[in-house]
């Protein structure tokens, strides 16, 4: 740690913890309240530090927020942590658009992309064909549909980003009108009619319950994306149509290739915020420096979404203070009503969120968690709540109702629309979301130096005093415009990303 750095974070004059900028030795000045405590023990980095004394069943504060109890008293210099802090809920007061912020758009010329306009006025940031199953029983059929496509069987056609399968678990056995089925179709819908495809083969068995009458009916399909339809029993069996399904593609390609990318007003970007394997950095790095790109972006009249709503349990009220409307705000509550039933129900509590990994990273209650979590959302108004794989059509800042595992949630994202995610890590992880480009932030530098060909852009230097939240946010802001227009992320240089279309299964299969 450089010499001239503090060897933790005080975040609010209020926070009775501080945070560890690095692996801190027993006996080591802490620098707050005046001359301050020394640690007590040694304090691993990104844990929580007690800056002065807390007595059992006081509140711990961070972020000038309680993350919950005190099981035991806890003495200045003391570690922070499971084994002396527990969740409890705490009464939070909700008002509704009290906190009003409308972000300027950033200075000079107005920025741009290269992306795809589609006929239908949408825009993609990528040019992929999908192969989209109506039901698990499909699925290996478009898999090797799609592996005649990978290495060099795309060089003829350069401007084909790929052919990509987007296999599931369900698609039979739901209780038809159920909320599981209406989940799934939703999700199905959203791909097919996604801006990133510009060729579609929807493929299913012939005989279940998510038929490809169900899928296509009132689904709105932009007039120049290419659509074959298929299924196994219609079409000579599983030999026969793994042949042809890869001939119709084929047919494909040549125009799908010569589209051209074209420069757009980045208002047109729809950015999904997520995270996964968060770490006590998460919400003093990567998060808020995210949440100035996303202010950046919605200052140009552009759109994005916050999800994970088991992740900002315990810090809604920030959110719904920024809702343009009363009605806007009791939608984002009533999500979490939803939740709290769900969870009891199978036998857990929202507060079973954080991982392990979260929790050696420094994070201990799902409380502290959300409070980091937000920040990937700036300071913009609330203007929109969506259910899971809802389009998203309202400009400005919203918010999807989405399972906290990253690959649902964004499933959920990209279904309602999102062209391009960002992606922050503090444990390290390799996610990818293909047709949409994911780019990924570590929130701290030693992540970024051992995983360097996973992690895009490296806001850990905001922790070590190298630059500032919105120096990385700015910087954030540009790869975002870059990977829109073509720029390779480092998922997608690995070619990660379609394992990870994981719609979210609800209710009964009978």
């Amino acid at each position: 740690m450089p010499d001239r750095m503090p060897p933790v974070l005080h975040l609010d004059p209020g926070d009775n913890v501080a945070i560890a900028l690095g692996d801190l030795p027993a006996g080591q000045p802490i620098g707050v309240e005046g001359a301050g405590p020394v640690t007590l023990t040694e304090i691993p980095r990104g844990h929580k530090i007690a800056v002065r004394p807390i007595e059992p069943g006081a509140p711990v504060i961070k972020y000038g927020q309680p993350i919950g109890r005190a099981g035991t008293g806890i003495a200045p210099g003391e570690h922070v942590h499971t084994h002396n802090l527990s969740m409890i809920e705490f009464d939070r007061e909700y008002e509704f658009g009290t906190a009003r912020f409308t972000p300027p758009p950033p200075p000079g010329d107005r920025p741009t992309f290269l992306g795809y306009r589609r006929a239908d006025g949408r825009v993609g940031t990528r040019n992929y064909i999908g192969v989209l199953t109506s039901v698990n029983c499909s699925s290996t059929a478009a898999r090797l549909i799609a592996d005649q496509f990978r290495g060099p069987a795309l060089d003829d056609h350069p401007g084909v980003d790929g052919v990509m399968a987007l296999t599931h678990t369900s698609g039979c056995g739901l209780v038809d009108g159920s909320a599981g089925a209406e989940v799934l179709l939703r999700t199905l819908r959203g791909y097919a009619a996604h801006p990133n495809f510009a060729g579609l083969l929807i493929l299913g068995l012939g005989c279940e319950m998510m038929e490809l009458d169900l899928i296509t009916a009132e689904l709105h399909l932009s007039s120049d994306l290419l659509v074959e339809r298929m299924t196994i029993q219609e079409s000579g069996g599983f030999r026969a149509t793994v042949a042809e399904g890869a001939r119709r593609i084929r047919e494909m390609l040549p125009e799908i290739g010569r589209r051209q990318r074209t420069p757009i007003d980045a208002s047109e970007l729809i950015l999904g915020l997520n995270c996964g394997g968060s770490d006590g950095y998460s919400g003093i790095t990567a998060n808020p420096a995210l949440g100035v790109a996303s202010d950046l972006l919605v200052g140009l009249g552009g759109t994005s979404v916050l999800a994970e709503t088991p992740e900002i349990f315990g810090a809604e009220h920030l959110l719904t203070r920024r809702a343009v409307s009363t009605e806007v705000g009791k939608r984002l509550l009533a999500r979490i009503d939803w939740w709290r039933d769900y969870v009891a129900a199978g036998g857990g509590t929202l507060d079973n969120n954080p991982s392990p990994g979260n929790k050696r990273g420094g994070l201990t209650t799902i409380l502290e968690k959300s409070l980091g979590a937000v920040a990937k959302g700036g300071q913009a108004q609330l203007s929109a709540v969506y259910e899971y794989a809802e389009p998203i059509d309202v400009r400005g800042f919203g918010f999807m109702d989405t399972p906290g595992y990253d690959p649902v949630s964004v499933t959920g994202l990209v279904a309602g629309g999102a062209n391009i995610v960002c992606f922050t890590t503090g444990r390290g992880s390799v996610f990818g979301c293909k047709p949409v480009p994911s780019i990924k932030l570590g929130t701290n530098s030693e992540l970024a130096r051992s995983m360097p060909e996973d992690i895009d852009i490296n806001a850990g230097t905001i922790a070590d005093g190298a630059e500032t939240v919105a120096d990385v946010g700015r910087k954030v802001f540009d790869t975002i415009l870059a990977v829109a227009s073509g720029a390779r992320t480092a998922s997608e240089e690995f070619d990660i990303g379609q394992d990870e279309f994981v719609p979210w299964q609800l209710g009964a299969v009978t």
